[in-house]
């Protein structure tokens, strides 16, 4: 190439050194570009991750498992539920997960439901208190050809006209049953309260004189109790609890999705796993909402010095705890909140059950952790006439099945709970 001037020296070290810091800048250009797609790609996987978990689509239906030591009564009742011998498949893209079963039964209650009108009855309790309760007829003739009635009691804040309610009741009377419903003292908007308190979490004296009641006016009448969430708490201490003399006619009792032991069940709610938190404030401003409607009554001079109130610590309660402390236990009579809790735990009062029992219980339940469950498992190994059905799936008293994204009408617990109802009817 012959001798190069310090001209051309210069001009190739300037395009050499050019070329290096071009293949060096497309060298740091490709590792970012394969660093933010690689960043990329972990986000999109931790967010199907995420949908996966929530949705629980790593699970799978399954057939509910049974727990009962007695086996005739065992036999009687999966005889009349042949849903307990089948697989429970919840409404498909979303059904799987425990959160949005509680949440769409929360929020929606039942969809594409039908509202009968009912005959509201009223009774005037010892204290002041203005106890009502719904009635309904049965639309068809009951199978076993007599006068047999369903007596409900509702969740937590619920009454006969919220959806999940009156939705199961219309399908109850298709079957044949009458029906009457509870409602809780305070949740109807419509219905004032004329006593300074409002429900209580195992308080049985309404439900006592709803049954009585219905029992004088319908004398031939065979009752099945149903109790949904706490009111499945208040139909079980019920059933057990001691020196109480029970309305007549009862054929047994079924209750669904309860807690069992309050203390537990509320301690279980302050832990931030599977957002329990969450549903914990859910639930407590609920109450200090109610609360807030009828605040005039129950926040008399008078009802604050006798159960010693402080309204401004009821209201700022955080939790249910707190609310109960501030509130319930001292309303209701308690000396402490331990005693309140474990008086009005229907755990408490298992032993004391001499009449058919089941327990319905769902292991996704957001509210109830499944370990809560063990306690009442060893009661049904131990006791006659006492059986606990598990399912996989169904959260806090969804049971939704059918269809892809907007589920039936009917869900399977509605299903299920009447053909409890005839299997107590046949074994009477």
């Amino acid at each position: 190439m012959g001798n190069l001037s310090v001209y051309d020296k210069s001009s190739i070290s300037f395009l050499v050194q050019a070329c290096l810091e071009f293949g060096h800048n497309q060298s740091l250009h490709q590792q970012g570009t394969v660093m933010s797609s690689m960043a990329i790609l972990a986000i999109v996987a931790l967010c199907l991750w995420l949908v996966v978990k929530f949705l629980n689509l790593q699970s799978s239906p399954s057939i509910p498992s049974i727990t009962c030591k007695d086996q005739k009564f065992c036999e009687n009742i999966i005889k009349h539920c042949p849903d307990l011998l089948k697989r429970y498949v919840p409404t498909p893209l979303w059904g799987l997960s425990g959160h949005l079963q509680t949440i769409v039964h929360a929020v929606v209650g039942r969809v594409r439901t039908r509202q009968r009108e009912s005959v509201r009855r009223f009774s005037r309790l010892a204290d002041g208190a203005t106890l009502t309760w719904d009635e309904w007829t049965p639309l068809d003739e009951h199978p076993a050809a007599g006068d047999y009635t369903i007596a409900v009691c509702p969740g937590i804040g619920n009454s006969s006209e919220t959806v999940y309610i009156w939705s199961f009741v219309h399908y109850a009377c298709m079957h044949g049953y009458r029906c009457v419903v509870l409602n809780h003292l305070g949740a109807l908007r419509s219905v004032k309260v004329t006593s300074p308190r409002i429900f209580c979490y195992g308080r049985t004296e309404e439900l006592d004189v709803m049954l009585k009641s219905h029992v004088a006016r319908y004398p031939t009448t065979q009752m099945v109790l149903v109790g949904f969430s706490m009111g499945g708490n208040i139909v079980t201490k019920y059933m057990g609890q001691p020196g109480v003399r029970r309305a007549p006619n009862i054929l047994g009792a079924v209750s669904i999705c309860q807690g069992y032991d309050a203390q537990r069940c509320v301690s279980s709610l302050l832990w931030w796993r599977e957002f329990r938190r969450f549903y914990l404030h859910m639930m407590t401003e609920n109450m200090k909402s109610i609360i807030m409607r009828h605040r005039g009554v129950l926040f008399t001079e008078d009802a604050k010095a006798r159960h010693q109130l402080d309204e401004r610590k009821v209201f700022m309660a955080a939790t249910l705890s707190e609310f109960d402390e501030a509130y319930s236990r001292r309303v209701n009579g308690y000396k402490t909140l331990e005693e309140f809790y474990r008086d009005n735990s229907s755990l408490t009062f298992l032993d004391g059950i001499d009449a058919p029992m089941v327990f319905i219980n769902s292991r996704d339940d957001p509210i109830v952790p499944s370990v809560i469950l063990e306690d009442v498992r060893r009661h049904c190994k131990s006791h006659d006439r006492t059986l606990l059905v598990e399912t996989e799936h169904g959260g806090h008293l969804g049971f939704y099945e059918g269809g892809f994204l907007v589920p039936h009408s009917v869900t399977w617990m509605d299903r299920l709970v009447v053909q409890m109802a005839h299997s107590l009817v046949s074994g009477a």
